[in-house]
């Protein structure tokens, strides 16, 4: 049987926020384990993913502000794939704070709202959210920053998907923890991603006695996460992917991860591109080159809902501060990169526990 909803705000109302509350209504009447395909965990600590409940959001487009949320997450620059239909959800996006949030090349492809900016802390309290999930485009660490604060006012849990440093860095750790609510992030592991799979290829190469010598992994996105990436946070970026694939060698390597370039008719789709070089039995010079194509807004949309209820877990425990087991388990950045097995082991642990 469901437990009670999990209440959840988003902050931002973007191609990834269209894919999880499409997801939740894509799994909604799925009942067995057998039949979610595409899920890690069709059940998480007892919770359905139709546990989920939105009921604030944040944004700053014009045609977004004002909208239904069911509305708002097909509306342009929006471009994901349509996977369910969704109902009337019966809450209107509010006008955030702009700050960071939309400028370079964004400010090309988003008019932003000139309604005037709500007060996130009163709007989360009353809609009674438990979880805040920062959605804004990479790059946004003002607008990221400035979120986290009003968390804190709301009594909110924070999620923060980007990659601005927040939940690995330990004062904003240890102000969460004072008010006794869970942190997690930074900057989310995508489902078929290539920080993960670019993990698991020289981790599985290494343990088999091949010593990599040389390796790069390439993104070419035509989403306004990509857009914006290549020009506001490409190089915070590629350094958070760089130590997230370097952690899994046990030697020094020339390694280059997560440089991004823009083709708008990719629309929401991404093309990541690995190659490596390196030596096996005797010697051997080996190379390896492959491509991988995915739709960007889904590829977050499983590891979301695993992290939006295992934060509901954290809540029902009295969990504050950093979650690692969380963190690891999702996030290019904790603040301990574990390896992805132990990292898995110790999520699964974590949802078992208590």
């Amino acid at each position: 049987m469901s437990k009670a909803k999990i209440k959840v705000a988003l902050a931002g109302v973007g191609n990834c926020a269209s894919a999880l509350i499409q997801g939740v209504e894509y799994y909604r009447h799925v009942q067995h384990e057998e039949e979610a395909v595409g899920l890690s965990h069709l059940y998480l600590g007892g919770y359905h993913p139709r546990d989920i409940e939105f009921v604030c959001a944040f944004d700053v487009a014009s045609g977004k502000v004002g909208a239904d949320l069911s509305e708002a997450i097909f509306t342009h620059p929006n471009n994901t794939i349509k996977i369910a239909d969704v109902p009337k959800i019966g809450v209107k996006v509010l006008r955030g704070p702009l700050m960071d949030g939309v400028s370079g090349p964004l400010s090309d492809v988003i008019t932003v709202d000139e309604s005037e900016e709500a007060d996130v802390a009163s709007a989360l309290k009353e809609s009674g959210a438990e979880i805040l999930l920062n959605l804004l485009p990479s790059g946004a660490s003002e607008a990221s920053k400035r979120y986290a604060e009003e968390s804190l006012k709301a009594g909110c849990a924070f999620v923060n998907v980007t990659p601005t440093i927040l939940a690995s860095d330990p004062e904003w750790a240890g102000r969460f923890k004072e008010k006794g609510l869970p942190l997690v992030g930074d900057d989310l592991t995508d489902q078929v991603g290539a920080t993960i799979i670019h993990k698991a290829l020289l981790e599985t190469l290494s343990r088999r006695g091949v010593r990599v010598s040389e390796t790069y992994q390439l993104d070419v996105g035509g989403g306004t996460e990509s857009l914006n990436t290549l020009e506001r946070a490409r190089d915070l970026k590629r350094a958070i992917k760089t130590s997230s694939v370097s952690s899994v060698l046990p030697y020094p390597a020339e390694i280059v991860a997560g440089s991004t370039d823009y083709v708008d008719f990719l629309g929401n789709r991404r093309d990541s591109y690995f190659w490596l070089r390196g030596l096996y039995f005797g010697g051997v010079p080996m190379r390896l080159d492959i491509k991988l194509s995915t739709v960007d807004g889904p590829n977050a949309g499983s590891v979301l809902l695993d992290v939006v209820r295992a934060v509901k877990i954290a809540l029902n425990r009295g969990e504050a501060g950093h979650v690692l087991a969380i963190s690891a388990y999702a996030f290019k950045r904790p603040a301990e990169i574990l390896p992805p097995d132990e990292a898995e082991k110790l999520f699964e642990t974590f949802v078992r526990s208590g």
